[in-house]
């Protein structure tokens, strides 16, 4: 089985700053693709930054600039720094990784999602 679990979402002032964590974990082969993506009360959940395994990056124009996506893998971990957050930014935001399960000779690959972690930026 695998598992991504989230980390370091909460209550953050307008202007501050905050860093999510999503350490995958299980019988994993090798992960590909890893991203955060987040959904606001009533609103579709949409991508806010990827990075691929070579570390290629790629934001939402509403978080350019502000948040930085990083990875490690030998930790099968992905983060999310995100600075000089806004109210809009509040919203649960979820881990997604391309994890291959399996053989080295019959590898699966599989789009895994976190449970989310919320994150309220207000004062």
């Amino acid at each position: 089985q695998v598992q991504l679990v989230e980390s370091g979402g909460g209550l953050v002032q307008p202007g501050g700053s905050l860093r999510l964590s999503c350490a995958a974990s299980g019988s994993i082969v090798s992960i590909n693709g890893m991203g955060w993506y987040r959904q606001a009360p009533g609103k579709e959940r949409e991508l806010v930054a990827t990075i691929s395994r070579g570390g290629s990056t790629n934001y939402a124009d509403s978080v350019k600039g502000r948040f930085t996506i990083s990875r490690d893998n030998a930790k099968n971990t992905v983060y999310l720094q995100g600075n000089s957050l806004k109210p809009e930014d509040t919203a649960v935001y979820y881990c997604n990784a391309q994890i291959a399960i399996g053989t080295t000779k019959a590898l699966t690959w599989e789009d895994y999602w976190g449970r989310g972690t919320q994150v309220t930026v207000s004062s």
